[in-house]
């Protein structure tokens, strides 16, 4: 950890589940936390407002653990805030520590300066994806699994699907599970949408799994059907279910 942000004290930036885990999926979960360094304060923000989806993947923590479980999946998830640093993003880019977020403004981002940033980058991204690195290299032919959530509601816009799956260079996992989802009872499953996975807006997908040739999968499941232990259990059992199905049509 860098001592210039992080105390000795505080959470590493990437938890690892499972290392030696036997099946050929690995779960990531970008947004998993919502931690912030003690040396950043607040970032002015309210705690009402760290709640929310600009904070964090509301969910996506839990539904990850108990996927990781079913599976006997190794997972990396990331620890604090996607205000800090968003480890989904090229961190160059204005969104990797934002200013404003959705309409909320973010007081503790503006005006970063270098080496602010790289402190953020050298605490948290970079260890993070060094983890997810490591697990790669020690797996070749993995099925790399992005684990996200989104909110029902953005700026007044209501999302009707209930998940999504996204892809860019290779659709195959993503259209086979979304096959799988919509023979499902009453779901409604978006296909790049209501994000498109591009080598701007992601850094997980384009740079773990597309430059090595890898299948992949970038899940989007809707933060209201996994904000409680309910309905994060129903969902890992539902994707530990389909996920083995979706491999086996590869």
């Amino acid at each position: 950890m860098s001592a210039g942000l992080l105390g000795a004290d505080e959470a590493a930036p990437a938890e690892v589940l499972r290392p030696e885990g036997k099946s050929r999926f690995l779960l990531t979960a970008d947004h998993a936390g919502r931690a912030i360094p003690r040396a950043l304060g607040d970032l002015g923000v309210s705690a009402a407002e760290m709640e929310r989806h600009i904070a964090w993947d509301i969910g996506i923590a839990g539904v990850t653990r108990r996927l990781s479980a079913a599976l006997d999946a190794p997972a990396v998830l990331q620890t604090y805030s996607r205000l800090v640093i968003d480890c989904n993003r090229q961190p160059g880019v204005a969104s990797a520590c934002p200013e404003v977020s959705e309409a909320t403004e973010i007081p503790g981002n503006k005006g970063l300066d270098a080496p602010a940033k790289a402190a953020r980058r050298a605490a948290i991204f970079e260890p993070y994806h060094a983890a997810i690195e490591a697990l790669i290299g020690a797996r070749p032919g993995c099925i790399y699994v992005a684990m996200h959530s989104f909110t029902p509601v953005y700026m007044a816009q209501a999302r009707p699907m209930h998940v999504a799956v996204l892809y860019n260079r290779n659709p195959r996992l993503s259209l086979a599970l979304a096959a799988l989802l919509r023979a499902e009872t009453g779901l409604v499953v978006g296909e790049n949408a209501p994000y498109r996975l591009t080598d701007e807006s992601d850094y997980g997908v384009p740079v773990h799994a597309e430059t090595r040739g890898l299948d992949y999968l970038e899940l989007e499941i809707r933060q209201d059907l996994i904000q409680t232990d309910v309905g994060q259990a129903e969902w890992a059992a539902r994707l530990a279910r389909l996920l083995p199905l979706a491999a086996a049509r590869l």
